[in-house]
């Protein structure tokens, strides 16, 4: 109440104090009216100066609040702002409005950019692109963003599509191998241990994750090699909305999360069922369920699934690009660069060939891996000569890495 009444407290002080001033003065009603009478002429200039000053007061503050966002000034005084003493508070303001946008993403925006990094799978990214736009859009939402499965060939772009959704939509990624959840006791890692057994000290891998991170995306590598009690915890954490740390008993949420499963079960039968209904989406999901489930996936798994979607085997230059990056990596990974048109082209299409040859079974990656156990020893002579780029050849030798010309006159300069 007192502090509610300080102003008026405050005017009938200084309307006090006024009186005081004019009975000490001897100031009669009649000198006072004279006094301003005798300085009439003065009120339209003083009403202007002080128009002028609160417009140049509201300009400066304006401008200095937008620097202060930008971080060029730091705003004093007893009226500070909490957030921009402590904090940076437009880099807050900036993740606080990138949230704001990501409720409605742009899907032809995100489908490009996923098309432009994942060969060979343009449909694929599309509609994932899709389904993501109307998920985040929900306001009120029981469960995940969404639960998909990429199923698919092996080496197609599967787990690779998941880490760039997570990148484009500047999330962070969590990502489990569920080859290594094959045992009872793997749930455990995922989500804690209980009290009294060993490791019940610390959050299990993916509780703690999402606890940390809630708007992760959850990447599971090769579900249908997880344990089926593993799957149990799975099914609570997309039907409830939550999943339960088992050293706490504390529900960590999951309706922030995007789950992403891979699997390369029923290749065969994919393939056939995705070049077959390429064009009829409703019914390649239904055949691929029943596809999914004769090949032994687990039926309580696919029930909650929110979509599929079926990857289908590289082929032609698809193949030929896949390879191509991946040789670049692995060249990379010795620290030299390949040469601008530096592999040779009888050696993407050897890879073709093998791939062709050994059907689905077999990857671009693994293909790859067999080239630089031939080409591995070339390229650690020409990273010990100074080189910096190299260029691959086939030969009747096999594959050979080759110092690049460009590389060769730098040698050759230093040399002099």
């Amino acid at each position: 109440m007192l502090n509610r009444a300080m102003p008026v407290m405050m005017a009938a002080f200084l309307i006090l104090a006024v009186i005081q001033v004019a009975v000490m003065l001897h100031l009669s009603l009649d000198g006072f009216w004279r006094a301003l009478n005798w300085a009439r002429p003065a009120y339209l200039p003083l009403a202007g100066i002080g128009a002028l000053l609160t417009v140049m007061g509201l300009g400066y503050e304006t401008s200095a609040e937008k620097l202060a966002r930008r971080g060029l000034r730091r705003r004093k005084g007893l009226i500070m702002d909490v957030l921009s003493r402590l904090t940076n508070r437009g880099a807050l303001e900036e993740l606080m409005a990138r949230e704001q946008r990501e409720t409605v993403i742009d899907a032809e925006e995100l489908a490009a950019s996923l098309r432009a990094r994942v060969i060979g799978q343009d449909r694929v990214c599309e509609d994932i692109a899709q389904q993501l736009r109307r998920r985040l859009a929900l306001q009120v939402r029981g469960k995940p963003v969404g639960i998909f499965l990429l199923a698919g060939p092996p080496g197609t772009g599967k787990t690779y599509l998941a880490k760039q959704i997570a990148r484009q939509m500047e999330r962070p990624l969590l990502h489990f191998d569920m080859t290594q959840m094959s045992s009872p006791h793997a749930a455990t890692q995922l989500f804690g241990s209980p009290k009294g057994y060993v490791g019940s000290d610390t959050f299990g891998k993916l509780t703690g994750g999402l606890k940390d991170q809630p708007d992760a995306v959850v990447l599971l590598d090769e579900i249908e090699k997880a344990h089926p009690d593993v799957f149990k915890k799975f099914l609570t954490a997309w039907n409830d909305g939550h999943v339960t740390e088992a050293s706490t008993g504390e529900q960590v949420s999951t309706t922030r999360a995007i789950f992403m499963l891979t699997s390369n079960i029923a290749t065969d039968a994919l393939t056939e069922i995705a070049d077959r209904l390429e064009n009829e989406p409703d019914k390649m999901r239904a055949e691929s369920v029943e596809a999914l489930k004769r090949a032994g996936f687990a039926p309580e798994v696919l029930n909650r699934l929110d979509r599929i979607f079926v990857f289908r085997a590289l082929r032609g230059l698809d193949l030929a690009r896949v390879a191509a990056l991946e040789i670049e990596a692995m060249i990379e990974s010795y620290g030299l660069h390949v040469e601008t048109g530096g592999i040779d082209p009888a050696l993407l299409f050897q890879v073709m060939v093998k791939q062709k040859n050994l059907g689905t079974g077999a990857s671009a990656r693994d293909l790859v891996r067999s080239i630089e156990d031939m080409v591995s020893e070339s390229l650690i002579i020409a990273r010990q000569q100074g080189a910096k780029t190299v260029r691959l050849t086939a030969g009747d030798e096999g594959v050979i890495a080759e110092i690049s010309k460009d590389t060769e006159a730098q040698l050759g300069r230093l040399s002099h």
